[in-house]
């Protein structure tokens, strides 16, 4: 049988998909199933089955990111689960055993009470694992993963000239805050009519700038 036509089958294509939905790449594949990269390149050019299989994996692992990186560009939250191991009640434990035994001695008559004893404890576990301490996290936006996310859904509009630009008012706009904040905080309880006017004066240029900026952006 042909090497290709392994693949071509059900189990075959079923098999890619999931190695290309792992996150694999093509070459990493080509390794697995052991051809060389250019040999799985000429079946995906000369086998439509085996190029969708692939493709249709890829999907699966190209959403995951997105919507992980989505997250990450406009936050989101996590739970973390803490568990511990604990002791099964004895008549718990006991009531159980029973109701697998039950069950299990139903499909296997020939054991002995002795196996069929030995076969409960090792499937019905003295000790369960039971959560015990759930912890809420609030992940922030992340600028990094919001720049690159919009340079590449919308590049005419998130350029890195764009992101500059942006930068550069914002800047403009904190330096303005902060003359606005200054001139506010001097004492003019003991200033001149002239001395007042001046202040005024600054105070609206620089709020006007602000203002400005605020609408350029």
């Amino acid at each position: 049988m042909a090497k290709y036509k392994e693949w071509l089958t059900e189990e075959g294509l079923l098999k890619l998909e999931g190695m290309a939905r792992d996150g694999l790449t093509n070459e990493q594949i080509a390794h697995t199933i052991r051809v060389n990269p250019d040999t799985l390149y000429t079946w995906i050019r000369k086998y439509s089955e085996i190029s969708e299989a692939l493709k249709k994996g890829k999907d699966v692992i190209d959403r995951k990111v997105e919507n992980s990186l989505l997250d990450r560009a406009m936050g989101t939250s996590t739970t973390v689960t803490t568990y511990a191991m604990v002791k099964v009640d004895d008549e718990v434990l006991k009531v159980r055993r029973f109701n697998f035994l039950n069950e299990y001695k139903l499909d296997h008559p020939d054991l002995s009470k002795k196996q069929l004893a030995m076969v409960a404890i090792d499937k019905v576990p003295t000790y369960e694992r039971i959560p015990i301490k759930e912890v809420h996290n609030e992940l922030p936006p992340d600028t990094s993963a919001a720049i690159f996310w919009l340079k590449n859904r919308k590049p005419d509009i998130y350029r890195d000239q764009s992101f500059k630009n942006l930068n550069e008012a914002n800047t403009r706009k904190a330096t303005a805050e902060a003359k606005i904040a200054e001139a506010k905080a001097i004492d003019v309880s003991n200033g001149t009519d002239q001395q007042m006017e001046s202040i005024d004066k600054l105070l609206s240029t620089i709020t006007s700038e602000v203002e400005q900026d605020g609408e350029s952006d």
